[in-house]
């Protein structure tokens, strides 16, 4: 597994996984539970991971559509 987006925005991974999935690309979203501890605040990136193999065809389609991993 490959890290291929990181924020701290959670619109823009669901967004980026909906992106993916129409293409044929299973994205795993990481972190989404950090919420508990940090309190609800939003400081705490999450990651977005896609499988070795479709990393560099992921990276492409988000570039596409204007979004920048960090």
């Amino acid at each position: 597994m490959k890290e291929l987006l990181r924020t701290t925005d959670p619109l823009l991974i669901t967004r980026a996984a909906d992106l993916l999935a129409a293409e044929g690309i299973h994205a795993f979203p990481l972190d989404q539970h950090m919420s508990v501890l940090e309190g609800s605040l939003g400081i705490l990136p999450r990651r977005l991971m896609v499988a070795d193999r479709d990393l560099f065809m992921a990276r492409a389609i988000l570039r596409d559509n204007r979004i920048h991993h960090d």
